[in-house]
């Protein structure tokens, strides 16, 4: 069921003009806006990055691992999912790998940037991409699963994400979440990020509760290789800021990099057995509406 943004009024329809205050949504990029005005004002986020990012993303250890683990997760809770959206899909990494994942099912991305969608197209022409605020979100009870990869800790009011995401999705759908985690461990790559905070466990849970959801399951990952990832944290401390705005992290030796996909093809496997981990770089939770 799609959702005016103007009046609030729900429809079914091909298109985007309301049938009730006829408001149809403008075209930015070449893609349907629903937030405008947000994609004009980045806070200081330099959208070419995304060209960067599309360029490093299939090589390094950690966008790699993530899609590895991604895949596996949504496979064993939501086998079945026919209907998904990619909030925050960026460059379309993870929406192509969705793509593999579900190749019969109906696929959607957005992002606050037209920038990044472009790239996206070019990864999964087949999947339809929106401009869209999170807090925002123009469905009601249309998607079987819902997945937002390290977007939630990017969002002011994270809690009116959650309860918008919740709207969004099918009584019985479900949801995947990937947060940076500890508090602790902010440093500069943080900021490059134009990160809110870093989650601690209690809290993301709390307000997933909150919003409505139950969660599944729950692990910590990038855990593993916790101490090298607070040992980098420290030397950043004193290290003159990168001039490209660019994370560090993705700027990482050939050999550190193929050694670190190593650890985390150990972790992933430890994982696949049952274990799960209660600190870690990263935080991940199933649940469901």
């Amino acid at each position: 069921m799609k959702r005016c943004l103007k009046c609030g009024y729900e429809f079914e329809a091909v298109d985007w003009t309301c049938p009730a205050c006829g408001f149809t949504p403008e075209e930015r990029g070449g893609f349907v806006s629903f937030a405008p005005e947000l994609a004009a004002q980045n806070n200081g986020f330099d959208p070419e990055l995304f060209s960067r990012y599309a360029q490093v993303e299939a090589g390094n250890f950690w966008f790699v691992a993530r899609n590895v683990l991604l895949k596996k997760l949504l496979l064993q809770h939501f086998p079945r999912a026919g209907r998904m959206l990619e909030i925050g899909c960026g460059t379309g990494f993870v929406l192509a790998n969705l793509r593999t994942s579900y190749p019969q099912a109906e696929l959607c991305g957005s992002d606050i940037f037209t920038e990044g969608l472009g790239f996206a197209q070019q990864r999964v022409p087949s999947a339809t991409l929106f401009q869209m605020d999170a807090t925002a979100i123009p469905f009601r009870e249309t998607f079987d699963l819902i997945g937002a990869f390290d977007v939630l800790e990017h969002i002011e009011d994270d809690a009116a994400a959650l309860a918008q995401i919740h709207a969004a999705c099918k009584a019985g759908g479900g949801v995947i979440f990937t947060v940076p985690q500890h508090p602790s461990l902010w440093s500069r790559m943080d900021e490059y990020a134009h990160h809110k905070r870093r989650y601690t466990r209690a809290e993301l849970l709390e307000k997933m509760r909150r919003a409505g959801f139950r969660v599944r399951y729950v692990t910590s990952f990038v855990s593993l290789l916790l101490p090298a990832m607070w040992l980098s944290r420290v030397l950043q401390r004193n290290a003159p800021p990168v001039a490209d705005g660019m994370d560090p992290g993705l700027k990482i030796h050939p050999l550190v990099n193929a050694l670190f996909g190593a650890v985390m093809a150990l972790e992933r496997g430890l994982l696949a057995l049952g274990v799960t981990f209660s600190a870690g770089g990263s935080l991940l939770v199933v649940a469901e509406k």
